[in-house]
């Protein structure tokens, strides 16, 4: 927005906080993808609220103080799609003008997605965070479609009030020739920065997002180019940075900002760091295929996992690497360290691996040597996530906690929560939006999704690993709720599917299973009272875990006596849990320095014994 308009007289509803101090440490001395890449993991930590939460949020974020209004007192949101900067503005809505659709501008307003749903399949966190849904005319965000905010020439196929135009497009260097929306030149830099946040929001995922809508580069209406570092087609990221340039940061887009910030906990860098468009988008690569990795070995198998290790590439310029099981490349997999776990594997199975590395140029190697593996017929590790506890208290009180108990570190990108819902009208039932988790889990960490309204007092939003309000997590009881791969892949459930369930107001702890169950067991679940939520998030006998040839844990597994050796001769007593962390037994030892526990009595199942700071896990036959 190139206007840049103060008013000293804000009301105290509109004063935000600037840049926390400290918010952007780690970046100082970087550029390139390296900034981009700490950046991200900066921002990617946010409150997520419900779609339905967003015009309310408007009232915070988007009201007209500019321009032609610029008082405190006024509710007309700024709608960059149809505001006459410096001139009365054709038409204007507040907050409660909210319309689905509309046949003519001037009707109402939209939720617009800046990047369409499309991309992302209407996934949350994507699909309500408010840097880049904003409020836009009703009429004009229907015929803006899914086109890509771009350049304009040749045939246009309309104009609207404020000059805006939906055109062909006309971007030099940019492959695709379908329509384009164009803003008008005051917000061009607004619109560009939305793009780029995104693109450095969700880095992690850009790759699974949809960047191939059309049937070929002259039809695609993604911006994207598939990669997760570049992120655009080469042309389009020349215009959005020229966008940016010309149309510089406004008093609006960081008050703006620092408004998100106070709803969402999380920042567009670019508002905050203009020139960090430049210094990332700044990589020079060769025309030279990197050299391949070497050295490549199997360091760890189990019966749903493979770990592979190889000594990098010498290239400087080298990015990542892609895996390859049996000739086939992974999807979605890029490891930037030396070392991968390939989970999801059948049991009791022989694969073959290589990997090959890619430059900033995305040139790949060759391959490395190939290694085998077979899967183990079992072992004592969960085959997949699970979740270990279901909260449905009172009010918004509730959470989900998931345990990763698969004995590696586990990439969550590809898996999300999502929730069934009724229809009345139809009678039939359905799966709304999900919520996709992100970044990765330890072994052995066990992390809770929380709804920010939660209000119980033993596990806060900042303790949280998601705090979302979208869908999944404003179960009541009735509904059916699922951890799913990649979509719609059933991992774990809680409650029954295409029914009505009975489970609300009551907490559901995980009890007796160290598996993930498809089908929901009540067998497996203990029932607690409303609200009851001890324990949440603090699987902490999964801390300090010692491997069984380190503690000298033996026979595992087990049926009556477990000996530990050299546990010390000061300990006096032993606790017991279960996966979900609920502790079954307290056991008291005699002075002997071997030590021994008598666990006959226990189900079967996998368990941990903790003896002063150290766990251990042990299978009870």
């Amino acid at each position: 927005m190139k206007k840049i308009v103060f008013f000293a007289c804000f009301a105290p509803a509109v004063l935000f906080a600037q840049v926390p101090a400290g918010y952007y440490n780690g970046t100082a001395g970087l550029s390139g993808y390296a900034l981009k890449s700490k950046v991200h993991e900066i921002i990617s930590r946010n409150y997520n609220w419900n779609y339905a939460d967003l015009p309310a949020y408007y009232g915070i974020t988007d009201l007209d103080r500019y321009d032609d209004h610029g008082s405190a007192n006024n509710d007309i949101l700024l709608d960059i799609y149809s505001e006459i900067p410096g001139a009365p503005d054709a038409y204007e809505y507040t907050v409660s003008q909210l319309t689905g659709s509309a046949s003519t501008e001037g009707v109402g307003y939209n939720r617009e997605h800046i990047i369409p749903q499309s991309t992302f399949d209407s996934y949350y966190p994507m699909y309500s965070d408010l840097h880049f849904v904003v409020p836009t005319d009703a009429r004009i965000n229907q015929l803006r479609s899914n086109y890509p905010h771009a350049v304009g020439g040749g045939s246009t196929f309309y104009t609207f009030t404020n000059t805006s135009k939906i055109r062909s497009d006309n971007t030099l260097g940019y492959a695709y020739s379908g329509r384009v929306y164009e803003p008008v030149d005051e917000y061009k830099g607004d619109v560009a920065r939305m793009i780029l946040y995104f693109a450095v929001r969700y880095e992690s995922k850009l790759r699974s997002f949809n960047y191939l809508a059309g049937s070929g580069p002259a039809n695609d209406t993604s911006v994207l180019n598939g990669t997760a570092e570049y992120a655009f087609d080469p042309g389009y990221l020349e215009m959005l940075k020229m966008w940016h340039s010309s149309d510089p940061v406004s008093t609006r887009e960081t008050e703006r900002n620092n408004a998100v910030y106070s709803i969402q906990k999380n920042r567009n860098p670019f508002i905050d760091n203009p020139g960090w468009v430049d210094l990332i988008w700044s990589e020079t690569p060769d025309a030279l295929p990197p050299q391949a990795p070497s050295g490549l070995a199997v360091t760890a198998t189990g019966a749903h996992f493979v770990t592979l290790t190889w000594t990098p590439s010498a290239d400087a310029d080298v990015l990542g690497y892609h895996v390859y099981i049996n000739g086939n490349p992974i999807p979605f997999t890029t490891v930037k360290g030396n070392t991968v776990t390939v989970d999801r594997l059948t049991p009791d199975t022989a694969y073959t691996f290589t990997v090959r590395s890619f430059d900033k140029g995305y040139l790949e190697s060759a391959v490395t040597n190939p290694v085998s593996a077979t899967t183990l017929y079992s072992d004592s590790y969960a085959k997949d996530l699970m979740i270990t506890k279901f909260i449905d208290g009172s009010g918004f009180n509730n959470a989900v906690e998931i345990s990763n108990n698969k004995g590696h570190e586990v990439n969550l990108n590809n898996y999300n929560l999502r929730i069934q819902f009724y229809n009345s009208v139809n009678g039939n039932y359905y799966f709304s939006e999900s919520f996709q988790l992100e970044g990765k889990a330890a072994a052995g960490e066990t992390f809770v999704v929380r709804n920010p309204r939660a209000t119980f007092n033993c596990y806060s939003n900042e303790q949280a690993k998601f705090v979302t309000a979208s869908d999944p997590l404003t179960f009541t009881g009735t509904q059916y709720v699922e951890l799913a791969y990649k979509g719609n892949t059933t991992v774990d459930v809680v409650g029954t599917k295409d029914t009505f369930n009975s489970l609300g107001d009551i907490s559901l702890y995980r009890q007796y299973a160290n598996q993930p169950n498809t089908l929901f067991n009540p067998a497996e679940w203990q029932n607690y009272p409303t609200d009851y939520c001890q324990n949440l998030g603090t699987l902490t006998v999964a801390d300090n875990l010692v491997t069984n040839s380190e503690a000298g844990i033996y026979p595992n597994p087990v049926r009556d006596l477990l000996y530990l050796r050299d546990v010390g001769d000061k300990a006096t007593h032993a606790q017991i849990f279960d996966l979900s962390g609920r502790l079954i037994r307290t056991l008291k030892f005699s002075n002997q320095k071997e030590k021994s526990v008598d666990v006959s009595e226990l189900p079967s199942g996998v368990y941990f014994i903790r003896v002063n700071t150290k766990s251990f896990r042990f299978i009870k036959q």
